[in-house]
């Protein structure tokens, strides 16, 4: 809105990084429980909509264009550096099986429960619905990322957002729940024994400290960030659209992925404070996309696209299950495999420590394999739920 408080591109962003500061400083000084069922982001995410329909900011300012097209692939490229596949792969053994089969429920369940709830949705709902496919393949960033590459508006990214987290409300509950049931789920898959005691014994190795952050560091983090995101943006112009799916910003971000992957198998990947760099942004960018939604388009679809986010989890949910007993695997990893899929690095590490502390190495390292192949999947989603739209 023109006659909005606060207009400056200056200005916007002070407010943005208040707000991302501001509740992760509550979380952090209260301890609230409140922010175990209703994360930081979602607040994130809500508090710049309020101010931006309420005149306090505009929602139509430079500074979010510039956002999108900066600090978005920038936080991807960073982000990325952290994922080391073959350790997770090799320690995991089956496990990753179920994870991957987790991220194919994701991928089929997309457009089940897109297609139950569509007659009730916007026409480019569908976006929404790949958005929060990167989410629950990899995580935050590649929910964010992915909505940059299909162009998804930012109501439709809200919807997305809020989805992920009532979703997660549910969601955690069971798969922590799942401890109990420990004894009937492995008789269930057959499993070895043996396997879960050689997990927790190769675990122990898994994470290695980068170091203390310095300042030389920061600014190896941001030239990189910069140079891939400049790079993928030169060849994504000249490779062909298949629209409304590969644009040219969709192919910037695969190009991003591609790159910050084969980035990572270098030794750029030890550099220190690369994973709370890219967070950082991944949170300043979400308070962007609130700030830019319109809260009547909202509020008036938000219960039907739960009603189909819903839906989707378990399709993903059975798939976990069908993955557990096809490759005979414990309940403690693939409740592992579905929490790295739906809550990302986050989550993950909760859901580990609950079944066994051992397991939080495993838990984050198949975390940053779902942020790997988050995009690629997410895409494939958006491809099948276009063709339900």
């Amino acid at each position: 809105m023109d006659d909005a408080l606060i207009t400056s591109p200056h200005g916007i962003l002070m407010v943005l990084a208040g707000v991302t500061s501001f509740f992760f400083f509550l979380e952090k000084r209260t301890g609230w429980k409140l922010f175990n069922y209703f994360p930081p982001l979602l607040f994130i995410y809500l508090v710049p909509l309020v101010l931006s329909n309420t005149g306090i900011i505009t929602n139509d300012s430079p500074v979010y264009s510039w956002m999108s097209g900066t600090i978005l692939p920038m936080f991807l490229v960073i982000m990325l550096l952290d994922v080391d596949i073959v350790p997770a792969v090799r320690v995991m053994g089956r496990g990753i099986f179920v994870m991957l089969l987790g991220t194919v429920g994701v991928i089929i369940g997309a457009p089940i429960g897109y297609w139950v709830v569509k007659s009730h949705l916007g026409p480019e709902a569908w976006k929404g619905f790949g958005a929060l496919a990167g989410s629950w393949i990899g995580g935050t960033g590649n929910m964010a990322a992915v909505s940059e590459g299909l162009h998804t508006s930012p109501t439709d990214f809200g919807l997305a957002a809020i989805a992920d987290n009532f979703v997660y409300i549910i969601w955690l509950p069971i798969m922590l729940g799942s401890k109990n049931i420990a004894k009937w789920f492995n008789r269930f898959t057959r499993v070895d024994e043996k396997r879960i005691e050689r997990l927790k014994q190769a675990s122990g190795e898994l994470i290695k400290d980068k170091g203390r952050m310095e300042m030389r560091h920061l600014l190896y983090l941001i030239f990189l960030g910069l140079f891939i995101a400049w790079v993928s943006g030169l060849i994504s112009h000249q490779l062909p659209e298949v629209k409304p799916i590969l644009t040219a910003s969709a192919w910037k971000i695969l190009l991003i992925t591609t790159l910050g992957l084969i980035l990572s198998t270098t030794p750029a990947r030890r550099i220190p404070g690369s994973h709370s760099i890219a967070m950082a942004l991944v949170y300043l960018f979400v308070a962007n996309m609130g700030a830019r939604a319109h809260v009547d388009d909202l509020a008036g679809q938000a219960p039907w696209f739960l009603l189909g986010a819903y839906i989707w989890i378990f399709v993903h949910g059975a798939f976990c299950l069908l993955g557990a007993r096809l490759f005979r695997v414990d309940v403690h990893s693939t409740a592992i495999a579905s929490a790295a899929n739906i809550g990302g690095a986050a989550s993950a590490p909760i859901v580990a420590a609950y079944h066994n502390e051992s397991l939080v190495p495993v838990s984050i390292l198949m975390a940053l394999l779902g942020y790997a192949i988050g995009n690629y999947g997410a895409y494939a989603a958006a491809w099948l739920l276009h063709l339900v739209a």
